[in-house]
This record gives C-alpha cells, sequence and structure tokens, in this order.
C-alpha cells in the first residue's frame, strides 16, 4: 500500500492551547536535538533509546510559575517529543505534522529546510504512523478522526492512571531502590537499568523546579520558599505533609505524560488529614492549594481528560479521603471550571452530606461531579473484566467514560465503530450511500429481496457488525505490539502492576491486566432503525426493505409520508418496551460479541465503551439518512441517549430507558441530561428522588447540564455574553461558545427539563 500520511487533526480541540513560553527558534533547536539522538540510538535497546531521549526534553519543557500557583510544575509540548496520548503532544516517539509545518509561519524562510528535514525523517518514524501504514485501508478503515469511514483507528495510551500510593509509600529514594534491587538480581535487564536513568532524570526535573520557582516573578516569596522548600524535601524523602505527596505526585504526572489522575482522595487524603490535625493546614488553605492544581490541570486543556475521583468502595480511610472530596467540592463550585473532570463515586452507604454537597455543585451549573454508582458499577466491572471484587473496587473512569483499575489495568479505546453506517453498508449489499464505495470487507451480502423475514434481515447486519469486531480486536492488540516495539513508557511503567516485579516494560508483558476498549456510535439511531424497520416492513407491511432503504437513500426527498410514519414509531427514551428491548437486544449483541472477540485474542478484556466526545457529530456529518428518521448529515444520538428531539415523554421516562442495560457488558457509558436551575433548586427534593430512582433501578452513571431556557440558543447568538457558560458535551465539558456550531446544534436539540 502507499505511504500514509497521517497529517492534520488527531484529537478533538476544544479549549484554546496555551503558547509556548520557548520561542520558535528553541523549539526548533529542541526538536533536532531530540531526532539526532533518537537517530543515534536507533539501533539501541528500545528503553536506552527513550530515555536518552526523554533526557533532551526534560526538564527543558518545564516552564515558568504563574500568579496563583502554589505547586510548582507547567509544561510546555512540542511538534516532535515523547508522550503516551495525542490530547498533549502525541505517542511514544511523535511529530504531530501539521503543527510542526505551522511553525514555518513563525521562524524565517531561511529555517524552512530544517522543519521539512524533521518533517520528512518523521513520517518514516513517527509511532502512529508506523502503526497507521500497517492497518488503515482505503475503504473499511480510517485513522482518528476521518469520519469517511465506518471504523476509526489509532495508536495510544489513553486512560493510564498510576499506583501514586505507592509512590508516595515509597517517595523517590525507595522507588530508585526498588529499582537498583530488582536490576541486581536481573543484571542486563535493559527495561530496569533504563528505569534507574530515567529516576536520575526525574530528581533533576525536581531539582529545576526549585530555579524556575526562583526565577517566576509573579509568585509571593514565602510562598516560593514553601514550595522550594518541599522540592527539597521531596527529593531525598518519601513526602510528609499533604504539599509534598501533592508536589511529588504532580510532577511525576507531568513526566509521565498522564492526563488523568485517578483516587486522589485515597493517594492524598490521609496528609491532608494529619496536616489539619497538626495544624500544618487549615482547610481553608488546604482549599487554595487544590485550588492552584486545578487551575494546573485546566491549563494543559486536554478537552476530555483530567480525571480526579473521589469516594466510593475500597478507600482504606474513608474519613479521610471523604475530608479531601468536602474540599474538592468546595473547588468546583467556586471556579467551575472546564477541567478537571471531577468524579463522584457513591453507593448505598455513602455520607448524605456528601451527596447533598455533590447535588449542590450540579445546581449550580458546574456540571461537576459526574456521578457513579459503585452498587452497580463494582459488581460489573468484576464480571466485564474478570477480577476479584477487591480489584473492581478500585475501578475508575476516564476520557469519555471508559473504565480501568488504578494502576493495574490498561484499558485505552483505540478503535471506534460507526453502527449506523455499518447498518447502512448491510442494507446496500456492501456499499456505503453516503460515498458510493464498497466498504464489506470480506464479508458477502445478500440483497434486500432475499432477506423475507425480520431476523435474517437483522442476522445479515450482524454477520456485518461481527467482520468489524473481529477486525476492531485484532487492530487493538495490534497498537500494542507497534507500541511496544517502539518505547517502554518508562515513567508509567514503574508505577503500574507488575512491570517492576517482571522487570517487563508496560506493553512488554509487565502490565498485570492487559485490557482494551471500543468506543461505538450511533447505538440508539441503529436500534431505533431495527424497531421502525420490523414493525413497518414486517409487522404492518406498509412498505418493503426496498422502498424503506431507497427513502433513506434520497434523504427522504419525497418520501414524507414515510419519515412520518418512522418517527411515530416508539424510540427509545420514551420507557417504551418495543424500543427499549430492541435497543437492548442490540447492545448486548454488539457488548458479548466484542468482549469474547477480545478474550479469544488472548486480552484480559476487550469491551465496548458506549461513550461520546462529540465523533458522534463529526462522524453524523458524513453519514446518510438513517431509518430511525436522522437526516443525512445530522450529528447521530450521544452515547446510550436518545437521538436529540426523540425523548418526549418526560425525565423520568428517559431514565427508565436509561437503566436497563446491563453494566456488566460493557466498558462505560455515559448518560446526558438537562434542568433547568428552577427545577434544580424550586423542585429539588423530587430532583433527589429521580435520581436516586434511577440509581436504584441500575443506573451506572449520570451527568448532569443545568442552563435557564433559552440560555443556550442566546448563547448560539450573542457567544460575547457567555464566555463563562459551561455544559456538558459528552464524556466531557466545555465552554459552550468555544463549541463548533454543529456541536452547539446536538446539544440544543437535547430536551431540557423543567
Amino acid at each position: 500500500m502507499k505511504h500514509i500520511n497521517i497529517d492534520g487533526a488527531q484529537n478533538v480541540e476544544v479549549s484554546r492551547k496555551l503558547p509556548s513560553e520557548k520561542t520558535p527558534a528553541r523549539q526548533l533547536d529542541m526538536m533536532e536535538r531530540y531526532t539526532e539522538v533518537y537517530r543515534s540510538h536507533l539501533n539501541d535497546d528500545k528503553s536506552l533509546r527513550e530515555v536518552k531521549c526523554l533526557e533532551v526534553i526534560y526538564p527543558g519543557l518545564f516552564r515558568h510559575l504563574q500568579k496563583g500557583d502554589l505547586i510548582a510544575g507547567r509544561l510546555d509540548f512540542l511538534p516532535i517529543g515523547f508522550g503516551c496520548v495525542t490530547s498533549v503532544g502525541g505517542v511514544g516517539h511523535y511529530c504531530v505534522f501539521h503543527k510542526l509545518r505551522g511553525l514555518k509561519d513563525q521562524l524565517p524562510e531561511s529555517d524552512w529546510p530544517r522543519i521539512d528535514a524533521l518533517y520528512d525523517f518523521w513520517q518514516e518514524h513517527d509511532l502512529k504512523t508506523l502503526y497507521c501504514q500497517d492497518v488503515l485501508d482505503e475503504t473499511t478503515t480510517g485513522r482518528f478522526i476521518d469520519c469517511a469511514y465506518p471504523y476509526m483507528a489509532t495508536a495510544r495510551l489513553s486512560g493510564m492512571m498510576l499506583d501514586y500510593t505507592k509512590l508516595m509509600r515509597l517517595g523517590v529514594p525507595g522507588l530508585k531502590r526498588e529499582i537498583a534491587e530488582r536490576l541486581a538480581a536481573d543484571q542486563g535487564n535493559g527495561y530496569l537499568q533504563a528505569s534507574l536513568e530515567m529516576m536520575d532524570l526525574f530528581v533533576k526535573v525536581i531539582r529545576a523546579q526549585k530555579d524556575l520557582v526562583a526565577d517566576s516573578g509573579d509568585v509571593p516569596m514565602e510562598a516560593k520558599q514553601r514550595m522550594i522548600g518541599d522540592l527539597t524535601a521531596i527529593e531525598d524523602n518519601p513526602p510528609q505533609t499533604f504539599r509534598q505527596a501533592l508536589q511529588l505526585f504532580w510532577l511525576y504526572a507531568l513526566c509521565a505524560g498522564c492526563i488523568n489522575y485517578g483516587r486522589l482522595d485515597i493517594v492524598l487524603g490521609p496528609f491532608l488529614k494529619a496536616d489539619i490535625e497538626a495544624g500544618i493546614e487549615t482547610e481553608d488553605s488546604a482549599q487554595a492549594v487544590l485550588e492552584s492544581l486545578w487551575m494546573l490541570i485546566e491549563n494543559r486543556r486536554t478537552t476530555v481528560n483530567g480525571r480526579i475521583i473521589v469516594g466510593g468502595r475500597g478507600r482504606p480511610d474513608p474519613e479521610a479521603a471523604d475530608l479531601f472530596a468536602k474540599i474538592c467540592l468546595r473547588v468546583v463550585k467556586k471556579l467551575r471550571c472546564v477541567e478537571p473532570q471531577f468524579t463522584f463515586r457513591f453507593d448505598a452507604e455513602t455520607d448524605p452530606a456528601l451527596k447533598d454537597m455533590a447535588y449542590e455543585c450540579i445546581a449550580a451549573g458546574a456540571t461537576y461531579p459526574t456521578l457513579y454508582n459503585d452498587d452497580v458499577n463494582i459488581p460489573a466491572v468484576q464480571y466485564a473484566m474478570r477480577v476479584d471484587r477487591e480489584t473492581a473496587e478500585q475501578y475508575l473512569p476516564f476520557g469519555c467514560g471508559e473504565f480501568v483499575i488504578q494502576g493495574q489495568s490498561l484499558g485505552t479505546p483505540n478503535t471506534l465503530l460507526n453502527m449506523v453506517k455499518i447498518l447502512q453498508i448491510a442494507m446496500n449489499e456492501g456499499v456505503d450511500p453516503m460515498d458510493g464505495k464498497q466498504k464489506n470487507g470480506l464479508v458477502q451480502l445478500k440483497p434486500l429481496v432475499d432477506l423475507t423475514t425480520f431476523e435474517a434481515f437483522y442476522d445479515q447486519y450482524k454477520k456485518m457488525l461481527d467482520w468489524y469486531f473481529e477486525k476492531c480486536a485484532r487492530d487493538q492488540l495490534y497498537s500494542y505490539e507497534v507500541m511496544n516495539r517502539e518505547v517502554s513508557f518508562l515513567f508509567a511503567s514503574a508505577l503500574m502492576d507488575d512491570c517492576l516485579a517482571r522487570g517487563k516494560a508496560l506493553l512488554d508483558g509487565g502490565v498485570k491486566i492487559l485490557g482494551g476498549t471500543l468506543e461505538t456510535y450511533g447505538n440508539i439511531n441503529a436500534s431505533d432503525a431495527l424497531t421502525a424497520i420490523r414493525r413497518l416492513v414486517f409487522e404492518e407491511k406498509k412498505y418493503t426493505l426496498e422502498e424503506m432503504n431507497a427513502a433513506a437513500n434520497r434523504d427522504f426527498q419525497g418520501d414524507e409520508v414515510m419519515l412520518r410514519d418512522i418517527l411515530a414509531v416508539p424510540k427509545y427514551g420514551n420507557d417504551e418496551q418495543e424500543a427499549d428491548d430492541m435497543a437492548d437486544d442490540l447492545y448486548e449483541f454488539t457488548a458479548k460479541s466484542v468482549r469474547q472477540k477480545g478474550i479469544d485474542l488472548g486480552m484480559d478484556y476487550f469491551l465496548i465503551v458506549i461513550s461520546n466526545n462529540q465523533t458522534n457529530t463529526d462522524w453524523g456529518l458524513q453519514t446518510a439518512a438513517s431509518l430511525d428518521g436522522r437526516r443525512r448529515g445530522v450529528y447521530m444520538n450521544p452515547a446510550n441517549n436518545p437521538q436529540g428531539g426523540a425523548a418526549k415523554s418526560g425525565p423520568t421516562a428517559v431514565l427508565n430507558s436509561l437503566s436497563r442495560f446491563d453494566a456488566k457488558y460493557h466498558g462505560g457509558s455515559v448518560q446526558n441530561i438537562k434542568f433547568t436551575p428552577r427545577m434544580m433548586h424550586e423542585d429539588k427534593e423530587k430532583v433527589k428522588i429521580l435520581f436516586d430512582t434511577y440509581f436504584r433501578k441500575g443506573g451506572c452513571q449520570l451527568m448532569v447540564t443545568v442552563v435557564d431556557k433559552g440560555q443556550l440558543e442566546d448563547a448560539q447568538k450573542h457567544p460575547e455574553k457567555y464566555p463563562d457558560l459551561i455544559v456538558r458535551v459528552a464524556g466531557y465539558s466545555a465552554v459552550f461558545v468555544d463549541l463548533d456550531k454543529t456541536v452547539q446544534d446536538e446539544l440544543l436539540s437535547r430536551a431540557l427539563w423543567d
């Protein structure tokens, strides 16, 4: 196949990135040095190559503090470098080609040949390019985010949430000592040797922060002295105070390239409790420090990440953890940031006062916390991931809702599937009606005239889906093979079970639980289309399959009567058994099939995630009309929520439909709902009962946006009046006016309950 150039946007970016502190000339110099070091170690052990490249960018990429910072650690990113995810930089040894080209606008023309030389070199060595070269094709598989295809694949290491409790317990010297002891017992282990050098580099990063703190003009002297003292302390000792623990965690997360942080109430709560009891901190001073952390995470601007989780089962010191959670909830309500994605786990025994605080944050329009029901999710994770209950209690949502186990599992979503497009391909003998291209892979499909029963029609759709499920699972596993061939992810591996114990990097057999996730889109559009087909073709015999398919392919032009009939068929989201049963049937077929594909290939788990990150809108733009009544080029339904405009029976009916899916078959799901401030405040007790009933019926998760009637419409017309209006898009929040109009339109289509 011809060379694939992945130049172009590789991630959803809503939040505007902060400009680099480094001049374009310095950025170019650093990228050339990085490339030269990479080139000189091209044939060496991958772990050695990695640490030598990291020494080029760390600590040099760290930047000065800003006003209000109470902990050190701000980091720039280059178009060429090392990372885990595309949200901040790229994956492994990466090049973000369009951003590299963009530097030409900031540099004299005499420097352009240097940029071109880097561009050409990384076309052959960028990790994601290497993966895409082997996996993408011209019909079935596109790169993330090329929505012309029914299926997208990528290489990334999203959702890494490290074992920071181990880091707190051992500190820098203890972690170095463990690595050194294991290396002594396994001399010549390149991974362990490079890990030891990585820890030496981390010490240099800590020391460099002291100079950056001292040189930062906007920080008061007292704050500088305290930060420098804490940095000095964590160089040679495990952290002893809340601020030292927070500082150590933050710098390590930055170096590891991890943009989700996990159960910080477990990690930091005991330090906070001890400091308050000793009079070192007050709740107010601790809140100020956490506000600083919130702004540091906000300024990373990863759009869909930055998860901090509090609450729930499996916390060794619930009292300390709840104290931390309480202060975090105050921060959330006060700051109303887009990130971090603050998440509240709860169960039947959760302190009612904490639940009330969470409710008040949501009612105030913060969009946080997102709510996760441990009474449903823990047994579900236990089954889905095939782990014991103690392990399942450490589940964490990241990104757009995917689950991992903190410090133990990898569950990155490297494959994405459009359920609607695949239904259309199955109905058109393999042709995508949007562009007329054949996209059925190796599957032989019958013409519609030969499908004389609904069961035969549904089986043909399942056959097409199954082929794509198999491809998804194999491509997911192959992404790990490519990443492992190129890199070790040294920082992340050191705090993931059982990498150090096995003497193996994360993807080289080191990680305890090797999982993965497949993001599915248009699930409800597809199930509502199946409901309409079964009723109108096979039960009422009002139309033939060929007639309905032809009408959809011409976007219902001249078929207004049929379109009205389709829209009159029961839709998911209204507590209608016919529609909900079909949605549940398609969900269980998809979830069970995908899970088994992963197990058969040797993964510990491979699960669907019913997520949303505006891809439902982007993919909808390039998807033909569907037989649920959705028109050509219109957004698809968000996650497992009803299509915009389909929910007509009130919020109780919506939540009843949402609670139908058995959570043990998926690896995360997101549910969005909108209420007015009037309802959240004046009908507070009714809304609480509504939520409680939903969760008792099996609801696993809920995300709430609170806006006034007409507010979003006015913000679309007059964005200058609403610079801070935050909405829940799907698995992430965003400032409404920063969103593309097509995404805004999808949000406006969702029912607002009053």
